[in-house]
This record gives C-alpha cells, structure tokens and sequence, in this order.
C-alpha cells in the first residue's frame, strides 16, 4: 500500500533518508524524539513536502509529484481543523463536497459517518458547543466519509485525557478493520502504537532506527531496545 523508496528530504539544516513499506492493511506508529522527523515523513506521505530524491509509492501507483488533493489518503491533524462557523454536519460533509451541494445520498452518508463515530443525531451542534472528544469524533467522521484507502494521523488526539485518548484510539481501530484502512500515526507514546498498530518506525535524526512488526519489538529482553522504548 505504501512504499517510501529510498526518499531524501532537506531543509533548513535537516536531512530525513527513509526507506521503508507498508502492506495494506497494516497500521504503521511513526515514533521517535522531538525533531526526528515523524512530522515531515507525514508530510512526504501527503505531498505537503517534496522529496529531493526516492520515489513514493501509494497503492502501487507513483505519487511522489503528485498534489494533495490527487493522493488517496486522508490526513486527521491534532487539532481536527474543523470550521467553527460551520454545524459538525457541514465540516463532516466537507469530506464529500467542498461546496456543500449534497444530494439525498451525500445527507445519507454524513448522517451514517456520524452514527458510526458515535454522533448520531448531533449534526446540527457547532463545533464551539461540543466537547474536545466530540470534535475529534467529527473530524475522524469526515475523514472516514472521504473512502481512501490510507489513513494519516498526526497525534490527533494528544490533547484528550488519557482515558479519552484511549477511547478515540479504540474507535479508529475499529474503522480501520471496518473499512479495511492502512494507517500510519504519529505518536509520542508506545502504548497507544501497542494499542492500535502491527508496525513500528524509530525515526532519531532522520533516519530509521528501528523498523518491523511490533510484537517482537515488544517481547524483546529489557535492555534490548533503545531506553526510551
């Protein structure tokens, strides 16, 4: 599903070199410290940045020079970016039709996409009227109600408490299986990657630290990893 061939990527005094897959399916936690570059490899994913030399490669087709909006993913950012002046049925919609013209049947899915996040009934709040989890939960609908295949998250839900944070992870997992989705998350924190994803990449620096299945990592002897896994 996702194929970073030996990508490169500068700027500003910093190199990432990756080279890495993913299978359809899989759900992929992008770890590692400040300033590694899990950020910018989303952003080579999504196409907000181009690379200096690699080629990417989504659902076997070449992507690397291909814009946003062209790339079959869907992107959830930490703060959902969701518009306040619009109902939390609109920005759902938003993911159907940038110009809001729905038909009977665009309703109908906007509708199912808010029952399914646990929203049902709820389409006519505004953002400002609703909970920091319930905002998270309209802008995982919009996403959901886009249909692509690959599923980017840049720590969406950092900002919930923990046990909501649990709660909203359990949600995506379970959309994922539902709607056959690959993700890749960006995470500072191991137990949500044990929570919700098979892989696991280390970034520090850059590069690739670490890259594999996540099980064994995590059955490893004490010591075997780097300490701040």
């Amino acid at each position: 599903m996702l194929r970073l061939e030996n990508v490169v990527a500068g700027f500003d005094g910093f190199t990432l070199r990756v080279d890495l897959s993913l299978d359809a399916g899989a759900r992929l936690a992008v770890l590692g410290p400040s300033g590694g570059g899990k950020t910018t490899l989303l952003s080579l994913v999504a196409g907000f940045l181009s690379p200096d030399a690699g080629r990417i490669w989504i659902n076997g087709q070449d992507m690397t020079n291909r814009p946003v909006q062209d790339r079959p993913l869907s992107i959830l950012f930490q703060e959902g970016n969701l518009f306040p002046h619009l109902s939390a049925f609109d920005n759902v919609a938003l993911g159907l039709r940038t110009n809001l013209k729905l038909s009977e049947a665009d309703q109908s899915d906007v509708s199912a996409a808010l029952e399914k996040v646990g929203l049902g009934g709820m389409g006519a709040r505004m953002p400002g009227d609703l909970s920091g989890g319930q905002r998270s939960r309209v802008a995982l609908a919009r996403m959901l109600l886009r249909r692509k295949p690959l599923a980017l998250l840049d720590e969406p839900f950092a900002a919930l408490d923990p046990g909501l944070r649990r709660e909203m992870l359990a949600l995506v997992g379970e959309l994922c299986a539902a709607e056959s989705l690959t993700l890749v998350m960006v995470s500072h924190d191991l137990r949500e990657a044990e929570t919700l994803c098979s892989d696991l990449c280390l970034l520090e620096k850059g590069a690739v630290s670490l890259s594999g299945p996540l099980a064994p990592m995590l059955a490893a002897p004490p010591g075997a990893l780097k300490p701040w896994l």
